[in-house]
């Protein structure tokens, strides 16, 4: 540890000086950045060398040429000299309406599925409204959430984490897709049996909704051929558009995947609900953007449950 009485004695002023001499390869161009004198910075200069107990420059013909300690020393007031210029533009920035950034945590599926329709709207009705999307799976997204990381979180639980409250945006159940033109797409929803030795590609193994659907079709003793298995249901509609089977996934997926044509959504004849709810901290100051992003989000869930419902 440094010395303590030390460390107090040094000034950031000396730094300051140190940090000029350096730039200006001189105590008299040092001066003119500092707008100060050539004696003054000699001074200080000087000064600063007597408390740290050793020479930083050797004295050349009446030049100054910093030795082996200046330039270690010198890498490290760099480092601290670009912390402090970043700190100021922040703070600089802060002050313009359009430097706030909304930061937003979400499951990777939320930010592929339901966000980027939000936040269009957002942008629609706040110009100069920025946002920040991070993806992450749980349980590190209730985490930091829970931390108060960012201003608002998506996730598929209806419960609130810690240090946090949370608004329910929609309820709905899991949808089937299949590839465009399967012969089971001519029925407006699918049986537990209509899946009976079909080629099935399946979220991974720790997945809560891949436990829930494995579940259903044990208690029915219905057989599935389970080909493929991946850990995002984006990903299993993409498996799904190339003919590997058929599979079961949230409809905001669904409905997204669908749009392309190659893959068709239809509803099941029983129940594997589905959630989302908006997550918010409870100890982080809210920022103006939250409501409106709430707003945009509450919308945009809203047409989606309207899509759903309009499916044959």
């Amino acid at each position: 540890m440094p010395d303590a009485p030390l460390a107090q004695r040094i000034t950031h002023r000396h730094i300051e000086v140190f940090r000029a001499v350096m730039a200006a390869g001189s105590a008299t161009g040092a001066a003119d950045l500092l707008h100060s004198s050539q004696p003054t910075v000699s001074r200080e200069l000087a000064r600063l060398e007597s408390l740290l107990g050793y020479a930083l420059f050797e004295r050349v013909q009446g030049r100054l040429r910093a030795n082996a300690r200046a330039l270690a020393l010198w890498d490290e007031v760099q480092r601290s000299w670009q912390g402090l210029e970043r700190v100021v533009e922040r703070a600089v920035a802060l002050g313009r309406a359009d430097a706030v950034q909304l930061s937003v945590l979400c499951l990777p599926a939320l930010a592929h599925a339901l966000l980027p329709g939000a936040a269009a709207r957002l942008v629609q009705a706040c110009p100069q409204a920025r946002l920040s999307v991070t993806p992450q799976e749980s349980p590190l997204l209730e985490e930091w959430i829970s931390a108060q990381r960012f201003d608002l979180g998506l996730c598929e639980q209806a419960s609130a984490p810690p240090g946090t409250r949370a608004e329910v945006l929609l309820t709905l159940d899991e949808v089937a897709v299949l590839p465009a033109g399967h012969a089971l797409a001519q029925q407006a929803r699918l049986q537990l049996a209509d899946f009976a030795d079909q080629p099935f590609v399946s979220l991974s193994a720790d997945d809560p909704y891949r436990r829930l659907i494995d579940a259903r079709f044990a208690q029915a003793g219905v057989p599935r051929t389970l080909r493929t298995e991946t850990h995002s249901a984006a990903a299993v509609c993409a498996m799904v558009e190339h003919g590997l089977g058929l599979a079961i996934v949230n409809p905001l997926t669904a409905l997204t995947a669908a749009a392309g044509g190659r893959l068709v959504v239809r509803r099941l004849a029983f129940s594997i609900p589905f959630s989302v709810a908006a997550v918010l901290p409870l100890y982080r100051p809210a920022l103006p953007e939250v409501e409106p992003m709430l707003q945009a989000l509450r919308a945009e869930a809203a047409d989606r449950a309207q899509q759903l419902q309009a499916l044959p």
